[in-house]
């Protein structure tokens, strides 16, 4: 998936439907242009509040109260059209994937509870982030000049406002697979905006896999949020701390974002174990979702294994390499 309509979309999973009536007002803060009642199919639409975020530019956020469990296969493209046609479309967030509430709901590394929780929802809030709702057809997806994070903070004051009210259950970023619930999202929030950070941690996972029995997999997902890669680490497990590995992930995807920079293949930046990590460029990366990763695998004398070297390249690069050994 890809930005297009939606250029942002974030939700608040709730134990019980909740009216727009009580959006609107938890919403009073803000410059609400009016209500509508939900569209036929609620994949594309419940009940909602269109929120101006940015006059100048004309983006909007569509807060919409949805009376359904999250569709977190996305819809079965024969059996559910309506809903696999919405997430093509991107009313689920412009980088959902099937399985994304799943995979949050097992890397819920910085609330143990996730899991438990989200069991529990029986409706969700989605927030769509967008420039063309009302507008004339031929009107550009992308205002110039584009801010990916001026959106997500924007965001994030409707998501704390909604929160607030009762029956809500947590924040779910589908396109960073992350899960908070009201303390560690507002705890974060006000962290990273007292020290001028990013809030890395509430728009993006951190997550832990094993790759074999030696090493393992750390990556990033949600990056693409703020239009850069995200980022992966390959490692052997005891040689370095996991922590230390999460806060490299943490500063390299900083560093994209502040600099505009762009980190080619065998280019490396200094990490874990006071050596240096060597990126390569991927298609994928190792796990689910698919999408454009920075693999960084340290410069140390374990011998790495082909997943790591491999998992992930497109068919092309495959084929550049056959041609070459050819020759």
């Amino acid at each position: 998936m890809a930005k297009g309509i939606f250029t942002q979309g974030v939700c608040v999973l709730v134990d019980r439907p909740i009216s727009i009536e009580q959006i609107a007002l938890a919403l009073s803060d803000f410059d609400v242009l009016g209500t509508r009642e939900d569209s036929e199919e609620w994949a594309m639409g419940g009940p909602s509040a269109l929120v101006m975020f940015d006059e100048t530019t004309g983006g909007t956020v569509t807060v919409d109260t949805v009376d359904h469990v999250w569709p977190d296969d996305m819809g079965d493209p024969q059996k559910e059209i309506m809903v696999f046609g919405a997430w093509s479309m991107g009313h689920f967030g412009p980088f959902a994937y099937p399985g994304g509430l799943q995979r949050a709901a097992q890397q819920s590394w910085g609330w143990r509870e996730g899991a438990e929780v989200v069991e529990r929802h029986q409706a969700f809030l989605r927030l769509r982030t967008s420039y063309v709702i009302g507008k004339e057809e031929d009107t550009n997806c992308f205002p110039e000049p584009y801010d990916p994070i001026a959106e997500l903070q924007f965001n994030m004051k409707i998501v704390e406002a909604l929160l607030g009210m009762e029956g809500t259950l947590c924040y779910f970023n589908p396109n960073g697979e992350i899960l908070l619930d009201q303390d560690g999202f507002r705890n974060s929030l006000n962290f990273s905006w007292a020290n001028e950070l990013l809030p890395l941690d509430v728009w993006s996972n951190v997550r832990l896999f094993n790759i074999d029995e030696s090493w393992a997999l750390m990556d990033t997902v949600g990056n693409w949020q703020l239009e850069i890669p995200d980022i992966e680490a390959c490692f052997v497990t005891d040689d370095y701390e996991v922590n230390e590995v999460a806060n490299f992930l943490r500063n390299a995807s900083n560093y994209l974002v502040q600099s505009g920079a762009t980190i080619n293949d065998g280019e490396t930046m200094d990490g874990p174990g006071d050596i240096h990590w060597a990126a390569i460029q991927f298609e994928n990366g190792i796990c689910d979702p698919p999408r454009d990763t920075l693999r960084f695998v340290p410069l140390d004398d374990h011998d790495v294994p082909e997943i790591v070297q491999t998992s992930g390249r497109s068919a092309e690069e495959d084929q550049t390499d056959d041609e070459t050994s050819g020759d």
